[in-house]
């Protein structure tokens, strides 16, 4: 064979193709695998921070609950309660502590979840509701995708990094409440204490609130279809401030919408039926057992020229009294323009007028001996007015005055006795007489007429000491004087308000 033929032949020879296909081949699919190795640990790495971050973001949420230390509750929550590991960044495999993460809180959010976080950033424990957490990065060497790079000529990939961030959130869920919310005066968290009276007032005409104002909370959205006012006719608002249970379905109360309106004398009633008086839309209530009235009604006013139910003029009854204000009340030097006192009240003047003849001598000095001594939690109430009335109610009950009322609070001989007279019906639970109502701060949140997304601070327990009236002004506010008796929805989750009404349930739940 000639030279030519030789090359000619060898030309023509392709049985090494395959060698040099398979060969290119290799290279492109170990890089494919090499890049979907390495990327699949920087996803995996990413899925592990991004767990941790929910978990820490929602353990801090949790403690958000306006109270004092509530920040530093939950910076400990989230560097004691959770811990994690990642399995492919460089460094410690375990995710704890506060050197794997920063918290920021905030006191509200971005409508859009595009706006960047910032502009609500607070220290104040009292407004934190939401929490931020941005993860340490870690570092992720892409060392297979490094490798090929550096077969093919390169210098290799430098590592990448790898975070995550979360949001988390602390609202409750209040159910079977009473649609009342007022605006809390400044440092409240020091200056309210149980035994504290407060005057509210409902709120100006279209004007914004001050500290002490009330209005309604607008519950047409979660109204209990199936409760008590769910087939009442006249005015709705009226039935759900006077029935006693099964009134509202559970609401977040992270952005209420308030009820306009002042709706003086149909609130009046509404709030009254609790101390025996059945007057305008709830006049033809007294006797469904709905609408019963509390077990201790002592109010030191009658029906102006005598009969069982007041449902028009009253008149003071002249040998009883109601439970006395708070003295810096009476004399005009309480803090917040007259709205909250300090718990000292005439208590020994309330119990000369009305348990003067406990001890069967009417000379003007009455004492409390006769009365069963507070026991338990209630032994919180000792000397306040609540206290009083929960001693007077335990008196009644151990029936201690001859018929026809066997069951008599006062001296039967007195205008009063303690129980209802004009309703056929009585509630037996002492916390009849007490409304919890929505606590708002209302200078961070002005509220004016119909207002939306309205946050509560604080649910507030307040205990009617007397009958709801109107100031005499023109328009006519009305004014409701109560007692500070506890703070329902920091009992804790599922607890029921403490035993005066209404249920609270903690919900914390991410946002972003």
């Amino acid at each position: 064979m000639g030279f030519r033929q030789t090359i000619s032949e060898f030309a023509k020879d392709e049985s090494g193709t395959v060698a040099i296909l398979w060969g290119t081949a290799l290279v492109a699919f170990l890089g494919f695998l090499a890049i979907t190795l390495d990327v699949g640990r920087l996803q995996a790495t990413h899925t592990e921070l991004q767990s941790f971050a929910d978990n820490v973001a929602l353990a801090a949420a949790g403690e958000l609950d306006g109270r004092n230390d509530a920040i530093t509750r939950a910076t400990n929550a989230a560097a004691n309660m959770i811990s994690d590991s990642q399995t492919f960044a460089n460094g410690s495999n375990t995710l704890s502590g506060a050197a794997d993460y920063t918290l920021r809180f905030h006191s509200a959010l971005p409508v859009s979840d595009l706006t960047p976080l910032g502009a609500d950033v607070t220290t104040d424990p009292n407004r934190a509701k939401y929490v931020e957490v941005v993860l340490t990065p870690k570092s992720i060497s892409l060392s297979l995708a490094s490798a090929l790079d550096r077969l093919l000529g390169g210098n290799g990939l430098t590592n990448t990094t790898v975070s995550a961030e979360a949001v988390a959130g602390f609202t409750q869920a209040a159910c079977d409440i009473s649609p009342l919310m007022f605006c809390l005066p400044p440092n409240w968290e020091t200056t309210f204490d149980v035994g504290d009276q407060i005057l509210l007032r409902s709120g100006g005409n279209g004007t914004a609130w001050g500290p002490g104002n009330f209005g309604f909370i607008d519950l047409a959205s979660f109204e209990d279809t199936s409760g008590v006012c769910a087939d009442e006719g006249g005015n709705k608002l009226a039935c759900l401030i006077a029935a006693q249970s099964s009134i509202t379905q559970c609401v977040l109360t992270n952005g209420l919408t308030t009820e306009p309106g002042q709706k003086v004398g149909i609130t009046n009633a509404a709030f009254n039926v609790r101390f025996d008086i059945y007057r305008s839309v709830l006049n033809g209530e007294r006797n469904n057992p709905d609408f019963a009235p509390a077990p201790n009604v002592i109010k030191g006013i009658r029906k102006n020229g005598g009969g069982s139910c007041i449902q028009g003029n009253e008149e003071l009854t002249g040998d009883t009294i109601a439970l006395g204000r708070d003295t810096c009340m009476i004399n005009g030097t309480c803090g917040g323009s007259n709205r909250f006192g300090d718990g000292a009240w005439d208590r020994a003047g309330y119990l000369n007028v009305n348990h003067d003849l406990a001890d069967g001598m009417a000379d003007g000095v009455g004492s409390d001996a006769h009365l069963p001594p507070l026991t338990g939690t209630n032994t919180q109430y000792a000397g306040t007015r609540f206290g009083m009335y929960l001693r007077e109610i335990a008196y009644g009950n151990s029936n201690p005055y001859p018929v026809p009322n066997a069951n008599s609070i006062l001296d039967p001989a007195l205008s009063e006795t303690g129980r209802p007279m004009c309703s056929s019906n009585m509630s037996t639970d002492p916390a009849r007489r007490v409304v919890t109502a929505a606590g708002i701060d209302c200078a961070q949140n002005p509220v004016s007429g119909s207002t939306s997304g309205v946050p509560v601070t604080r649910f507030v327990s307040v205990f009617l000491t007397e009958p709801v009236g109107d100031d005499g002004g023109s328009p006519p506010s009305f004014d409701i004087h109560g007692e500070i008796v506890g703070f329902p929805d920091v009992v804790g989750a599922g607890a029921g308000g403490n035993g005066f009404g209404g249920i609270f349930r903690d919900v914390v739940q991410l946002y972003r």
